[in-house]
């Protein structure tokens, strides 16, 4: 089943990937991916943030955090933030 939801990056979130070892960078845009064509909507597999990150979704792959923006219009899930799970909050 193909999902009309597209993943974007954001040129930080890029550099971020490019930054970390390829295997944890092949496991979040991996894992983007598959949750996404499974669940066929963004909300069904993140958790919605709060504070300062409302209206932001973060996802989960490993130790690692995908923070997005889901824009409903264009279908389309736009990842502005990737980091260790200590690091992506601050």
């Amino acid at each position: 089943m193909s999902s009309a939801w597209r993943i974007e990056y954001q040129p930080r979130a890029q550099r971020q990937l490019k930054k970390l070892d390829p295997t944890a960078a092949g496991r979040i845009v991996r894992t983007l991916r598959e949750q996404l064509a499974r669940y066929g909507d963004p909300r069904g597999f993140g958790e919605a943030m709060v504070g300062n990150w409302t209206g932001f979704w973060r996802y989960r792959a490993g130790d690692y955090r995908a923070i997005c923006r889901i824009e409903d219009a264009r279908l389309i899930v736009v990842v502005v933030e990737v980091a260790h799970r200590r690091e992506v909050y601050r």
